[in-house]
């Protein structure tokens, strides 16, 4: 890996701490995902076969019977429970810095993107542990980042559907306020949830968990009407079967759209009428959710009542936040982060 001075400028990190997955950028070229995730022994028997005192990601979940799992951001909340003994947003946000700047010298500085539901407390907490982890360092709603990653600050409507939460904002130009955002807790993690009842209640006989069910729709959500029926292969008392479940998909993934459509429509008629022309022909969709196919076509359909109406998926959405967060980072001279906090 390079010198962390890459033509004498600072590391910088772009990270987008989501509830399921963070994903992290730098200006030398850095990309990551890993779940968000922590991982610690549950007993000393499990610390001798891990071998650590906490496990991280994809690692922590090929592991679980052996760790009590943490995920430090589920649904946009940041340590939820005070009673617990470990700091896991800490020790996830430092684990996703040293992974990006392992082999660099001397400090790195950067941005982090995060859900806009977080509280004032939950983001007042994250800003003191970035403080101890990158210098200097900000902490800002995700959906801002994603506008700044498009090059679209003005007059666009960024729909960011995570795991915990779907975050809406409209840009007006500036940081949004708080009348300018909309926060749900239906998102991919409740997509989740409603596929495995569903399968669950039509083939009580398949052995299926949420992570499978996770996995499923990972690989194959759709809303409207899908080109070739949805067809996976479970077990049934360990023996494979394949089963169509393109109905219980469907029902699945349409089950967040209501919801994005309201509260869709109460920002819409909010916003200055000379504005609305504009804003209609840039909503993006981003986060995971994204991915699901034919859901830009039914949100324009759900809105074809205000005019024309334009909505497109960012391409690599996962990572949209992350970039736009170092885009922001690397056009920051030294005295203008203090302003934007």
């Amino acid at each position: 890996m390079p010198d962390q001075e890459h033509n004498g400028e600072q590391l910088l990190l772009g990270i987008d701490l989501g509830s399921t997955r963070t994903a992290v950028v730098s200006n030398l070229g850095y990309q990551n995902i890993i779940h968000s995730v922590v991982g610690y022994p549950k007993d000393i028997i499990a610390l001798k076969m891990v071998g650590q005192p906490q496990v991280f990601g994809d690692e922590a979940l090929e592991k679980k019977s052996a760790l009590t799992l943490y995920y430090p951001l589920r649904e946009g909340a940041v340590l939820r429970d005070g009673k617990q003994d470990y700091d896991s947003a800490f020790e996830l946000l430092r684990h996703v810095i040293e992974l990006a700047t392992q082999g660099q010298s001397g400090p790195a500085g950067g941005i982090i993107g995060i859900s806009s539901r977080t509280s004032s407390a939950g983001k007042e907490y994250l800003t003191r542990i970035a403080a101890k982890l990158l210098s200097p360092s900000l902490v800002i709603a995700d959906p801002f980042l994603v506008g700044y990653h498009l090059n679209q600050l003005d007059n666009c409507l960024i729909i960011d559907i995570g795991a915990g939460t779907v975050d809406i904002c409209v840009l007006k130009g500036a940081a949004p306020a708080a009348r300018d955002q909309v926060n749900l807790l239906k998102a991919g993690d409740y997509i989740d949830q409603q596929l495995y009842e569903l399968i669950s209640q039509r083939h009580p006989e398949v052995q299926l968990s949420r992570d499978l069910a996770r996995r499923i729709k990972e690989r194959h959500a759709f809303v409207g009407q899908v080109e070739d029926p949805v067809i996976v292969r479970l077990r049934v008392g360990g023996k494979p079967k394949e089963y169509d479940l393109t109905s219980e998909m469907k029902m699945a993934c349409e089950s967040i759209v209501p919801d994005i459509i309201e509260r869709l429509t109460i920002l819409l008629q909010s916003m200055d009428p000379e504005d609305l022309d504009t804003t209609l022909q840039n909503i993006y969709l981003t986060g995971g959710g994204a991915r699901i196919r034919h859901l830009e076509a039914m949100v324009a359909d759900s809105l074809r009542d205000y005019g024309r109406v334009r909505v497109s998926s960012i391409d690599d959405p996962e990572y949209a936040g992350a970039r736009g967060a170092l885009r922001l980072a690397a056009s920051l001279g030294p005295g203008q982060w203090p302003q934007l906090g």
